[in-house]
């Protein structure tokens, strides 16, 4: 069921709002300096409170920030009217109609036996599409790692390349080797702290952290949701500790390292 008609009046009242904040003469001076890369970060940021939003199972900042993110895109597409070169109209539409292309089962007449089956045709559209940009956009030689936006969170972005090397075969087939890789990568990056090396400290810790972004690959673990988990649990732990050492009489600052060690052992067995 549509409620195209029920939201049109609101999104043209969004639009409109943005457009007099923009305009030249009576707009607010600091949005009409903005620029699709000073806007850029804010974008970034406010999907990230739509994430957080949803982590906390909070539906009402979910929808406030759904809001914000929303703004984004209609600050991005005043800008681009703006400079003669798309408007919100043209970026809506055009999700539409992509969403219909690579929809095919719902609106038209393929039919897919599993999910797994529609997924890989989702992925060989987007295949398709990317070749396409490449096509218009440059006659250089394509590659299976092209477009991953180099904005991504670092883990998000090495799981997304490692993604694309093994669509094209270039992967591991099991999870020992992805094992022993990040063995090897630990060793070399021991050898460099043993030799004060900085630079290959960070050359080597980066290799670590890509072999570990693998492994979590292959045992099909998120890793960025799994180190948001061991972050929240540190979290909890390390507050627990805090408050044993002020029950206690203690300051953390004033604690050898064994001490809070036993402390943070303590916070561990009551089941955080």
């Amino acid at each position: 069921m549509s409620n195209t008609s029920a939201s049109l009046p609101e999104t043209s009242a969004l639009l409109d709002v943005m457009a007099k904040l923009r305009d030249p003469e009576s707009g607010c001076p600091w949005d009409i300096a903005q620029s699709f890369e000073t806007i850029s970060p804010y974008t970034i940021e406010e999907a990230y409170e739509v994430a957080d939003a949803i982590d906390r199972c909070d539906m009402q900042s979910l929808r406030e920030e759904l809001g914000d993110l929303l703004l984004q895109v209609v600050f991005h597409s005043q800008i681009a009217q703006d400079q003669g070169l798309f408007k919100f109209e043209d970026v809506a539409q055009g999700i539409a109609n992509k969403m219909i292309e690579r929809h095919p089962h719902v609106f038209g007449d393929l039919e897919f036996d599993s999910i797994e089956e529609q997924k890989a045709h989702w992925e060989s559209l987007k295949a398709l599409a990317r070749e396409k940009k490449r096509t218009r956009d440059s006659d250089s030689a394509a590659s299976a790692i092209d477009d991953v936006a180099q904005a991504l969170p670092a883990l998000i972005r090495a799981e997304k390349i490692q993604k694309r090397a093994s669509r094209v075969g270039f992967d591991w087939a099991e999870l020992s080797p992805v094992l022993g890789k990040v063995h090897e990568e630990l060793n070399e990056f021991t050898e460099a702290v043993n030799a004060n090396n900085q630079f290959e400290m960070e050359d080597e810790l980066g290799d670590l952290l890509f072999s570990v972004v693998n492994v979590a690959r292959h045992a099909n673990v998120d890793p960025e949701q799994a180190l948001k988990k061991s972050t929240a649990k540190f979290e909890i732990r390390f507050r627990k500790v805090e408050q044993a050492l002020k029950d206690d009489g203690l300051e953390m600052t004033d604690s050898t390292m064994e001490v809070l060690d036993r402390y943070w052992e303590k916070s561990k067995q009551s089941g955080g």
